[in-house]
């Protein structure tokens, strides 16, 4: 447990403090509030020793802000840093006066004295949790909200004028900041409080001479005070069992912040005037034995129950579906249009995303496995409808039997005709080199009977007579062999001519029948015509 000083000075009471107040709050929020601890910061001193103003601060000048605004100000400026989580603040304002709780911010009650708000009772569990009856939380979304809020406490709290403190507090206010903090898509929460407490002053009734209903107040409050230091006195004693918690509301409020689950600080007030040297003595003592106590402060995380109640529910449901499936149970009656409607919506959304361990879960209902598979085969088909170019057909969803039948045979009629194609193509180009041949035999035939042979005549006749051999031409009973040396192949062209003087279309005539794939290139031809007509016919249909 943390002890800090703080001793009233005129001349430097002021920087003093602020600089004590920036401290503290920085100190708690970042290793209590933000981590998941709880924290306490409580001030304790003699009356008019300045325990007020440092827990608020003063009302006249904005650096005069005490502990609990400016520990709001560093709040929401690092929940609008971090954004890797969601926080929720709320806040509640505990007052204990003559030992007796109320709500400083009950909204269902137009208070014109103390006794107008709702009392607060403690309740305990077996756990030895304390729960406070009839105090209200209320959330804060933003630090003028929750500034507001104290507003409207500090104006609900018991002031009285005394001889020592022209506005003194007379009872013990608590101010509490609960903070929840989880990461997004996560059930863990993380919950942490802060308490804030400004204790009433202790006074001698001797010295102060108080009276009526002032005196009864520094009773409750000497008497509470009593209660305090006795449960830190037994706390700070190892071999006590017992821990007098509930002789006071106030100790029984603050367990946790005295000896418990929680980070504990607290602020020593001094009034360093002569006639105030035995009540700072005492503060120096009692914050001696503050000293003593040691805290276990832990984390407080747990799963939040809304997320582990929607959790479980879905585990249910699985589980059912499961045994649904095991044991073989269906249903009969057909999809509604809304489960149809809903399962084409996770369809498309399953389709969509490109999260390759992306899963469609449909139940274990039959009736919805088998429409999803329908629709994927229907989507597979469609992708099937190719086009030569590459395209994509877009039609419905639906199948249509006689649709792909058609497209069937259009492709495969596409394929045949392209390969008639192709060998109509290598026909024409055969036609072509036996044109070509004929035309160079009918030119050394015609140079031959004009006694000329060109070289190129010769070339030709060289490679005519080493392609066809030892063919054979014969004309009205005429025949002769062709030889491939050249005094035989010259005088074979000369008996040639005279029987083939009737022209360049007897000549080739004479050739094609003596050709050797004469007979294939009419067959090829024949086949040609055929198949065009086919065709012809079936494109026409």
């Amino acid at each position: 447990m943390v002890i800090l000083f703080c001793v009233f000075d005129t001349a430097s009471f002021l920087a003093d403090i602020r600089m004590l107040v920036t401290i503290v709050c920085q100190l708690y929020f970042y290793l209590s509030v933000l981590a998941g601890y709880n924290g306490t910061i409580f001030a304790y001193g003699q009356t008019g020793s300045g325990k007020t103003f440092t827990v608020t601060g003063g009302a006249e000048r904005y650096s005069d802000r005490g502990i609990i605004p400016r520990t709001l100000s560093y709040i929401f400026g690092e929940f609008q840093k971090d954004n890797n989580k969601v926080y929720t603040t709320h806040i509640s304002y505990l007052e204990i006066y003559n030992e007796c709780g109320y709500d400083l911010l009950d909204p269902h009650h137009d208070a014109s004295k103390l006794e107008d708000l709702p009392k607060v009772t403690i309740m305990e569990d077996t756990d030895q949790h304390i729960h406070l009856r009839n105090l209200s939380l209320h959330q804060a979304n933003n630090e003028e909200e929750s500034l507001n809020l104290l507003f409207l406490g500090d104006t609900n709290r018991m002031i009285a004028e005394t001889p020592m403190n022209q506005a003194s507090t007379r009872s013990h206010c608590i101010f509490t900041i609960h903070v929840s903090s989880r990461e997004p898509g996560s059930a863990t929460i993380r919950r942490s409080k802060l308490h804030l407490v400004d204790l009433a002053g202790s006074e001698r009734v001797t010295k102060t001479g108080v009276g009526g209903q002032l005196l009864t107040e520094a009773k409750y409050i000497n008497l509470s005070l009593t209660y305090l230091e006795q449960v830190i006195i037994a706390l700070a004693e190892k071999n006590r069992t017992h821990i007098p918690y509930r002789n006071s509301m106030m100790t029984s409020v603050l367990r946790d912040s005295l000896g418990g689950n929680c980070m504990t600080t607290m602020v020593a007030t001094l009034s360093v005037d002569k006639r105030n040297l035995e009540e700072s003595i005492s503060t120096c003592r009692f914050a001696q034995r503050v000293a003593l106590i040691k805290n276990e402060a832990t984390l407080n995380e747990e799963i939040d129950p809304r997320l582990m109640i929607l959790r479980l529910k879905k585990e249910i449901q699985q589980l059912k579906e499961e045994l649904a499936m095991v044991t073989g149970e269906t249903r009969a009656d057909n999809l509604s249009q809304e489960e149809t409607q809903k399962l084409e919506e996770q369809l498309n959304i399953f389709l969509e995303d490109t999260d390759p361990e992306a899963s469609l879960d449909v139940g274990a209902d039959m009736r919805k496995i088998q429409h999803c598979f329908q629709r994927l085969k229907c989507l597979v088909k469609d992708l099937k409808q190719c086009r030569p170019d590459g395209r994509i057909e877009n039609g419905p969803l639906s199948p249509d039997p006689n649709g792909d039948d058609i497209i069937n045979t259009e492709m495969k009629l596409r394929e045949i005709l392209q390969q008639r194609d192709n060998e109509i193509n290598i026909l024409v180009n055969m036609l072509k080199k036996e044109k070509k041949r004929a035309q160079d035999a009918i030119n050394q035939i015609n140079s031959v009977k004009c006694g000329k042979v060109t070289p190129s005549s010769a070339q030709s006749s060289k490679e005519l007579n080493s392609s066809h051999g030892s063919r054979q031409l014969s004309e009205s009973g005429f025949s002769s062999n062709i030889s491939t040396s050249g005094s035989e192949s010259t005088f074979s062209c000369r008996r040639m001519a005279g029987k083939m003087s009737l022209g360049r279309q007897e000549a080739f005539e004479i050739f094609r029948r003596d050709c050797a794939d004469s007979v294939t290139i009419e067959d090829n031809k024949q086949l040609l015509k055929l198949s065009f007509q086919h065709y012809s016919i079936l494109f026409s249909d």
